[in-house]
């Protein structure tokens, strides 16, 4: 091996090490949780059709309040939603894309001033990513619909389950059982 073969290829590895640190600019979401669809839809792996809107949609669709925590990941002022208080049969669903989310059978009064369940509707309707925001670390729980941050997951809550999905009111609606 000659000296000039040897310093090409430790340029060549150098920066392939150096550009593998940096982030993909395109990376949407991991590659085992998306599909391509017949026509180029984008589809979970658990068969749900994503939403896929830009920023500007967003901003359009929802409220201001709604954007801010379902898009930039906010979190509402305990108390504040009227869903904590709500104690009638239904379903609660995804403020973005209407998809059900959870269940009134499984709301309970955690008492941290937020709607809080035991478990959703389904566990392929909501996806889960780690939060290490604010110093700690959490479990974020979204749509698995449009990806809209819906509140945390955490392992203090009743039984069955022993989980508080603890959620932002204004992520969600309400839709009335008949």
């Amino acid at each position: 091996m000659n000296r000039r073969y040897f310093l090409f290829s430790s340029l060549a590895l150098g920066s392939f090490a150096a550009l593998a640190r940096f982030p993909s600019a395109v990376a949407v979401a991991p590659a085992t949780d998306r599909l391509e669809g017949a026509q180029g839809d984008s589809v979970n792996a658990k068969g749900i059709k994503k939403v896929i809107k830009t920023d500007a949609e967003w901003k359009q669709l929802l409220t201001p309040d709604q954007y801010y925590i379902m898009r930039q990941k906010g979190t509402e002022a305990p108390y504040s939603s009227s869903l904590n208080d709500n104690h009638e049969k239904g379903t609660f669903e995804c403020a973005a894309c209407s998809l059900p989310l959870f269940s009134s059978a499984t709301k309970f009064d955690s008492g941290t001033g937020w709607p809080s369940f035991w478990a959703p509707i389904k566990k392929e309707n909501v996806r889960e990513e780690v939060d290490n925001s604010l110093s700690m670390t959490r479990t974020e729980v979204l749509c698995a619909r449009c990806d809209a941050h819906s509140g945390h997951v955490f392992d203090d809550g009743p039984k069955p389950t022993g989980l508080r999905y603890c959620m932002n009111g204004v992520a969600l609606k309400f839709v009335k059982k008949v």
